[in-house]
């Protein structure tokens, strides 16, 4: 079942880069810090929009966690992790579950002092097991454990968001 077209998507897109732009007002620079493939993808399109509403410089990182095994596997950052110090750092995904993801994703982050530190996704989940709550969110749904979320950004034809 489809939950959200391409045109929501872009909408609540539009939105969110706004509401990021509008609590970072005054910044001279906002790194977001894109999850894996689907939160990377996300991230630009976020900063796509962002540079249009703003001259911000808009920095991205990706950021690579295993989900399934995010202990024995190291967070991996393509940019090295003191360059953040004191810089404004958006963690992005596409969808938060039980916010596992997310929380590890605050590894690497452990070892610096960022300036401000947020999350923003496109979609948030009500049934997290670790205490992460987006700030910037899309679509806030009320799933059951066994429904999963499966959003679409990397093809250029169809954008969407999908409940399976």
């Amino acid at each position: 079942m489809q939950i959200l077209s391409e045109v929501q998507i872009k909408q609540k897109t539009k939105r969110l880069a706004i509401q990021i732009l509008e609590h970072n007002y005054g910044e001279s620079d906002i790194y977001l810090l894109g999850i894996n493939n689907n939160g990377f993808n996300f991230a630009k399109n976020l900063g796509m929009y962002m540079k249009r509403n703003s001259e911000v410089g808009i920095h991205y990182v990706n950021l690579r966690i295993n989900p399934a095994e995010p202990i024995e596997n190291e967070v991996e950052l393509d940019i090295e992790v003191k360059k953040l110090q004191g810089k404004v750092l958006v963690i992005v995904d596409d969808v938060a579950n039980t916010g596992r993801t997310l929380f590890y994703a605050f590894k690497p982050l452990l070892t610096i002092i960022p300036k401000r530190l947020e999350i923003a996704v496109l979609v948030d989940r009500k049934h997290k097991n670790f205490p992460v709550t987006p700030k910037y969110v899309g679509l806030s749904l009320a799933t059951t454990i066994a429904e999963n979320i499966e959003v679409r950004l990397k093809s250029v034809d169809e954008k969407s968001v999908h409940l399976v």
